[in-house]
């Protein structure tokens, strides 16, 4: 459950973040291709963010800042990957182009850029010290019910989404 719950909460935290910032920079709310209250890549992110740095740190034996730069490293390649499938499957599948970082200076064509990598790192690490701790006390505290009502809305969400953007 506690996977699940991460996966749940970030991607909520995830859809909260980008709206806010699209609301900001675009004057609209706006975050994933769903139509619930979650932008799924953020939960996904979040979860291997967990798995590997539990990994690296359980396994690799260094110093902190050493252990810490590997995380950064491996886990901006990881979420740099994470992004330029889910931009391709959106794209594939809703004929949708939810990103761009073509007009970025070190951009991969459209769905990755250097620039984002790195952030993307930045975010891992600031996730692994700051917010994880925080994540850990709220998840434990999650109902088993609630889990399992926020597991149907998704699939309900996902089978909704993919019925009226496929038409």
């Amino acid at each position: 459950m506690y996977l699940l719950n991460c996966f749940f909460i970030y991607s909520i935290l995830g859809f909260l973040l980008e709206g806010t910032f699209t609301l900001i920079t675009k004057n609209n709310f706006s975050s994933g291709i769903l139509y619930g209250p979650w932008t799924p890549v953020y939960g996904f992110g979040a979860i291997l963010t967990i798995i590997i740095s539990n990994k690296i740190f359980k396994n690799m034996h260094k110093n902190r800042k050493v252990e810490t730069i590997v995380t950064f490293i491996i886990l901006s390649i990881v979420l740099t990957l994470i992004e330029w499938l889910g931009g391709i499957l959106i794209e594939k599948l809703f004929n949708e182009t939810m990103w761009n970082y073509q007009n970025y200076k070190f951009n991969i064509g459209k769905y990755i850029s250097l620039e984002m990598a790195i952030i993307w790192g930045i975010i891992s690490i600031f996730t692994i010290y700051f917010i994880k701790p925080v994540i850990d006390k709220i998840e434990n505290k999650i109902p088993k019910y609630i889990t399992i009502i926020l597991t149907i809305l998704f699939a309900i969400d996902l089978i909704i989404t993919t019925v009226i953007k496929l038409n």
